[in-house]
């Protein structure tokens, strides 16, 4: 089975999964071009380290083609699939970094934007190590359930099945989260640049 480049286009992360389990190389090529981007960000938001998300968005997408050949869309989305393994990934990786002393993440320097001025540039990066550290400190299926609905942009049923609990579940674990980051990041406001917006 092999698909148009305008079949592709239009075509959904099911569809291009079967192409490729049926041989089709450019559908292979397609759907790493679309999933990528969601895999990395998800992966940089739970670890907090850009390499090791690169890493961890590569293993998933080999996980997922090796998977191609025993998917069956009626079980799972390719999505929610993916997104689990790379919750999996993370939180191996996570519970790895505890055993070992890891790198603070404020030794890490953040890529420059070259839009903003100096000033800019500072306030974001200490508001995005502000956000790094608070959702470090949550606990972990908060942290998870916090990235996949507010960064990710998932829906709780989606979420849900990602994580293997209840939607009521996710509700109460993205609430309490969300609560969680606000008490910890409530005293820098000031500090942020947020009394000032």
């Amino acid at each position: 089975m092999s698909l148009a480049l305008d079949e592709m286009r239009d075509a959904s992360d099911e569809d291009l999964l079967l192409a490729y389990a049926g041989g089709d190389r450019a559908a292979a090529r397609a759907l790493t071009l679309r999933l990528t981007p969601r895999v990395l960000g998800q992966a940089s938001r739970l670890l907090g380290d850009r390499a090791e998300a690169e890493d961890v968005a590569q293993e998933a997408l080999l996980r997922l083609w090796r998977f191609a050949p025993a998917y069956r869309p009626e079980e799972a989305r390719v999505s929610t699939w993916l997104y689990r393994v790379v919750a999996n990934l993370c939180t191996d990786r996570l519970r790895r970094r505890q055993r070992r002393p890891a790198l603070a993440l404020d030794t890490v320097p953040e890529p420059p934007d070259g839009g903003a001025g100096a000033a800019r540039q500072m306030l974001d990066r200490d508001r995005m190590a502000a956000l790094r550290a608070a959702l470090a400190d949550l606990p972990e299926r908060q942290r998870q359930a916090v990235v996949l609905r507010h960064l990710e942009g998932l829906g709780n049923p989606e979420i849900a099945e990602i994580m293997e609990i209840s939607a009521r579940a996710v509700e109460s674990l993205t609430a309490r989260g969300k609560r969680a980051l606000a008490a910890s990041l409530a005293g820098r406001r000031g500090e942020l640049g947020y009394d000032d917006e």
